[in-house]
Parts: C-alpha cells; structure tokens; sequence
C-alpha cells in the first residue's frame, strides 16, 4: 500500500526536520479569510455548549480543533477526554470498545447500548447495533456527548445516551484541507477535505484513508472513508443532503492469555491466524436533514436516511450478511412564555425498519465452507417522545419527559438443522419517562439533577448472535444522577454522580477460548459511579486538562453471583495531559492510569493487572496555514491489558481474554489549510 511507506517518510522528516518555529515574540500573520473561518468555528462550538448547558443533566462537547493536535484515528482519540465515556481501541484499531455508565457492558466489540447520530440523524441500526467504522472523527465539526436519559430529547432510551456527530459545512471551514498522518506499525492516514459556499448553497466533502499493519501479528486494517453534504438555504431554514461510503478491511489478532500478554503482546491467537479471522464490510448511507424556523418561536427538523451494508466476517464461523435500513424521524422544538415563564417544549417521533440476509459458514481457513446456519431477519422501532423545560426562575428550569417505545424482533430459519426451527417473532414495548432539575448557581455555574427510567430491547446481536438463538426480555433501569457545569475563563469542569438500578441486564457470555455462549438476562444489578472532565488554565500558557471514571459495577444480591463485580470495565480509568504553550508551538504530556485490577468474569476469579502509561505531544504552526503534531505513546513500552473479554467463571485460570495494548509508538501528521 503506498500510503504506508510515505506516512514513514512523513514521521522521519518531521522527527528529524520539523517545521521552522518562529520566536515567539514574532508577530503573526494570518490570512483573512482563514480567520474568519476559524472564529465561525469557534463560535459554532460555544452556541453548542451554551445549548447543553441547559440540559437537566450530564452532556457536553469536544471540539475536533483540539483532537486534531494529535493522531486522530480510533474514537479514543476523538472521545478520550469526555466526561463519562469509556473508550478503548481493540488491537490498535478503529474498533472500539465503548461505553457510558455501562452501557453494553459485555460488549467488547461493535456498538450496543448507544446512539450514535450525525447531524441529529440516526447512524445505528434498526435493531439498536451500529459500526465504529460509519464515522470519521475528522469529518466532524464537534461531537455532543448526552449521557443516559439527557439524550431522550432525540429520541434514545439506552442506557448510555447519545453521541451526536456534527459535520462542518461549507460555510464554516477552510475550502480545501489536506492532513496526512504516520508511524509505528506501519500506520498512514491521509485526509483530503474539499468546501465552498455562495449566498444560497454550500457543499463539503471529506476523503480519507487509513492503513496500518498493526502492534500485533495478524493486525493490518485498511479503510476508506467519503464523507459529504450539500446545503441549501430555505425561506427561514435549510435542508442538508449526506452521502458517505466506507469500505474498510480489517484482520482480527484475537485475545491473549495474560501469560501470552507478558511474554510477547504483539502475537496473534492461534485460533485467529488458523481460520484467518475477519472482519471486512461496506457501507453506503443516504440522509437528508431539514430544519425550519416556524413563526411564533418554533423549529421544526426532520431527518430520513436509508444505509445498506454488506458484511464478510470469518470468526468461529463464516457470517455473511447484507442488511438495509431506512429511517425518518420528527423533532419539533418551541420556546414561549408560560404563566410568564420561559417554557421550552421538545416533541418528535422516529421510525425504523431494517431487514438482516444472515447466511452462516463453516470456517475454513477464512473461507466458506458448508452452511450451518441462515436467517432472514427484520426489525422495527417507533419511538415517539417530549420533553417540557418550565423556568420556575429565570435561574431554575424543571424538566419533565416521556418516551414511548415500540419494537420488533423478526426472524426466519432458512436452513433446519438438528431439526430445530429457530424461527422467532418478539415484541418489545416500554416508557420511559423522566424528571430533572437545573439551576444556574453563578454565572458559568450550573447545577443540575435527575430521574429516568431507560429501556433497551435486544439486537440481534443478543437474540442470534450466539450458537443458538437465546429469546431475551428488554433490559430496563431506573437511574438518579446529580452534577455540577462550570465554564469560566480558568477553569472548565463536568462532573456527576450516578446509579442506575438495573433489570433483567443484557450479558453476553463467551467460553474460555473467546467464543460466544450466548445472551442471558441478570435478574438485578447495579451500576454507579462518578464522571468526571475538568480543565484548569493555570497560566496563560499551561493547563491541565483530565478526564476521570469511577465505575461500580455490580450484581445486586444474585444467586450465583452475590453482590461480584460485573467483569469486563476497568473500576477506575484516568486521563490527564499537561500543556505548555510556547509561542507558535506547546509541549504535553500525557498520562493513561488504570490503578484497579479489572476482572475478566463473573465469577471475579481472575483480573488484568492494574497499568499506568506516559506518551508526549510536541506541535504547533508553521506559517498561517500549516500545523504539525509529533504525538510519542506509551514511552516505557508497558505490557499491559487495554480491555479484556467477558466469561462467566474463569475458575481461578488463565485464558484468552486479554487485549493489549499497543507498545512503544510514535505518530507525525503535518496539516495545510488554504
């Protein structure tokens, strides 16, 4: 691939060479037109913040300026320093695992539990699953993070929330931007973002491309990203076309044992490099978003999208899939005075449908061999929701909301074996309703609590992901949190205290060499913990920036288990970075902390040690149009577990269960705006 030989080039010039820094009392010079650019972004990002703060509850923004400084590849990179968000690369990759107050806990692979959205328009799929792949952080202006039930005004009643991409458009970004990243293992990235606009229409489009050979043996991944839209001004609104295609490949290394790990963390499993396991698809979406002022205070949106994907999988068996989904959804939002009260009032409607062509294979060194299985599936979702803010004060807004959920889980057996017919049809139907309160305590000090109840039906994932199908009931739970917002010029904090009592909890259960068991419902257990995100402006050339997680995750009085630890997150997660200024360039380091041991089962009878690593970042700008970032990882090349599967009861043994952690790494990019 010749994208990796250059982004090597790229590391070496710019780590032996990089680009010329200007004293920094030189004075700058910044073309016009770049500056207004960069100002209609940064006043993109704090009309969103403002936004949310008005929400009852945990939410935020990341600016996709900031993790541009950096190598901008998984969504830790992109999520890493959210408040609330469990994030973690698999083998190096853009698979993530990826969690909010444990949502989809068992899940070290794909996406449950979660909305992801572009636009305000869904990504996932009908039957709540979704891909990492589908979204390109680079092609994103900001991301919203909603967590639990302060998503509900888009319509999510998972457990985790939502997380909301926000695209640049024309009018807001430079008219062409080329960045091309590269480093250990063989990794190159290159993005080239093309933008235009004139008095009525706009158009953006990104194209990009990833590959690596990966910190492990068995590990290559390549992928291709075309990110696009096309607006139009409307009489009091706009309407907004996207169109994106991924084709991405990616070679599956497996998990370790953790004496595998500690010996040598770069090998594949056996299993893995036997039947040259896989997971290789192709995405092509269509949306459409349009957004209009109503007079008297209104704004109506509405969304559609349609996404077909063709899968080719080989694990423990050959998956070969070919799924359709197609959506619209509604949101209405109207602001007046009530009783002589700010009211603000949020109604909308979503409707889903997707059909799943499952079609099973023996795998045969990665390839087909006989059919073992095959069903034709289809899903729905209707979603119909409102959320009411009431200011009792101009200070203090009571919330209220509710949300009506309906789905359906279909599916046919076409291929009998041992004579059992795993056809199956189920309904799945809940409310969800909530209560808050927020209060603005001073000024960029705000104050807030609430009380929700979320509903989440199975996948297919849960129903047919497994050796045989496992018919599950809806996980439910009803959560508390209360918090604390500042945004003041020093410093900038979200922080919040959760638990969610949890029913019937989806658990997928896999066997000791890795291989899915199936799903089960745990009758009772509990998840809280704290979310922490805070920065500290120190000087007026260093801050301190962290992200902290506290997850207590437990079953509640089970009859196997007792009151265990549910196996598969970390307890405690830290992420700071130190950052200098120096002019026209900063220095950071950077530091990762685990200081829990983390289970691997149920049974809590076997853990991944605790870790600790320390990268740096060096970077800055070269001239009014260039940028350059040197981004140094793990430097004491630890051993060590990033995350780890999910089994019932280890017995007090070793097994594959443990994903490493990519060792001693470094990654240059060098980006030009025009």
């Amino acid at each position: 691939m010749v994208l990796l030989p250059l982004s090597q080039a790229v590391v070496l010039a710019l780590v032996l060479n990089p680009p010329p820094l200007p004293d920094a009392g030189e004075r700058r010079e910044v073309l016009p037109r770049i500056e207004v650019e960069a100002t209609t972004q940064r006043a993109a990002v704090e009309a969103a913040r403002r936004r949310l703060d008005e929400t009852a509850g945990g939410a935020g923004v990341i600016d996709a300026e900031r993790y541009r400084e950096q190598r901008a590849s998984t969504l830790a990179d992109a999520l890493g320093y959210a408040a609330g968000v469990f994030v973690q690369p698999r083998f190096g990759s853009e698979e993530s695992r990826l969690s909010i107050r444990g949502s989809g806990l068992q899940r070290t692979f794909h996406l449950r539990g979660l909305e992801l959205l572009q636009d305000g328009v869904y990504l996932n799929q009908a039957d709540g699953g979704g891909d990492f792949q589908a979204v390109e952080p680079l092609a994103a202006r900001y991301i919203e993070v909603y967590r639990g039930a302060n998503a509900l005004q888009y319509g999510a009643a998972a457990l985790g929330g939502a997380v909301n991409f926000v695209s640049p458009t024309g009018r807001d970004v430079a008219p062409l931007t080329l960045r091309l990243e590269g480093g250990s293992f063989g990794y190159g990235r290159a993005q080239a973002a093309f933008a235009g606009s004139d008095a009525r229409q706009d158009y953006y489009a990104s194209l990009s491309a990833f590959g690596q050979d990966g910190f492990r043996d068995h590990a290559q991944q390549e992928t291709y990203r075309f990110f696009s839209n096309y607006g139009v001004q409307l009489d009091g609104g706009e309407t907004r076309f996207y169109l994106s295609r991924v084709d991405t490949h990616s070679a599956l290394p497996g998990s370790l044992t953790r004496a595998e790990l500690e010996s040598d963390p770069r090998r594949a499993a056996p299993g893995n490099l036997s039947g040259d396991q896989r997971r290789d698809f192709a995405l092509t979406r269509l949306a459409n978003r349009t957004a209009l002022q109503l007079d008297g205070g209104g704004e109506l949106e509405f969304g559609a999208f349609y996404a077909y994907k063709h899968l080719n999988h080989p694990i423990f068996q050959v998956l070969v899939q070919d799924s359709r989904d197609a959506g619209v959804n509604l949101r209405w939002r109207h602001e007046a005075q009530w009783g002589g009260r700010r009211s603000v009032f949020t109604a909308g409607a979503a409707l889903i449908d997707g059909s799943l062509r499952d079609r099973r294979y023996a795998n045969i060194g990665g390839a087909r061999g006989a059919p073992t299985n095959a069903f034709d599936s289809e899903a729905t979702r209707l979603s119909v929701f409102a959320e009411q803010q009431y200011y009792l004060t101009p200070a203090t807004a009571l919330v209220f909301g509710l949300q009506a959920l309906r789905n359906r889980r279909e599916a046919q057996d076409r291929l009998i074996t041992g004579g059992r017919d795993e056809s199956y049809a189920r309904s799945y139907s809940g409310v969800s309703p909530k209560l808050g309160l927020r209060h603005e305590w001073a000024d960029g000090v705000t104050v807030f609590g609430n009380i929700s109840r979320s509903y989440e039906p199975p996948s297919f994932g849960e129903l047919a992901g497994g050796p045989q199908v496992t018919l599950v009931d809806a996980q439910k739970a009803t959560s508390g949190e209360i918090g604390l917002r500042v945004e003041r010029a020093a410093v900038a904090l979200d922080a919040a205290l959760y638990r969610a009592d949890m029913r019937d909890e989806l658990l997928s259960l896999s066997d000791a060499d890795g291989n899915p068991r199936g799903t089960v419902n745990a009758p009772r257990t509990r998840h809280q913990g704290m979310e922490l995100s805070a920065t500290w402006r120190f000087a007026d050339s260093a801050e301190l920036r962290a992200a902290y997680l506290l997850n207590d995750f437990r079953f509640d009085g089970d009859a196997v288990y007792g009151d265990n630890r549910l196996a598969g997150v970390a307890p405690q997660l830290l992420r700071a970075e130190l950052r200098w200024s120096l002019g026209r360039w900063y220095l950071a380091p950077t530091l990762e902390w685990s200081p829990q041991r983390s289970y691997i089962d149920h049974a809590n009878s076997f853990a991944a040690d605790s870790y600790a690593v320390a990268g740096l970042r060096v970077g800055g700008e070269a001239g009014a149009q260039w940028r350059w970032f040197v981004d140094a990882r793990n430097l004491g090349d630890r051993r060590y577990a990033a995350t780890t599967g999910v089994i019932a009861d280890a017995l007090g043994r070793d097994s594959r269960q443990f994903l490493p952690g990519d060792g001693r790494s470094v990654f240059a990019g060098i980006e030009w705006r025009r």
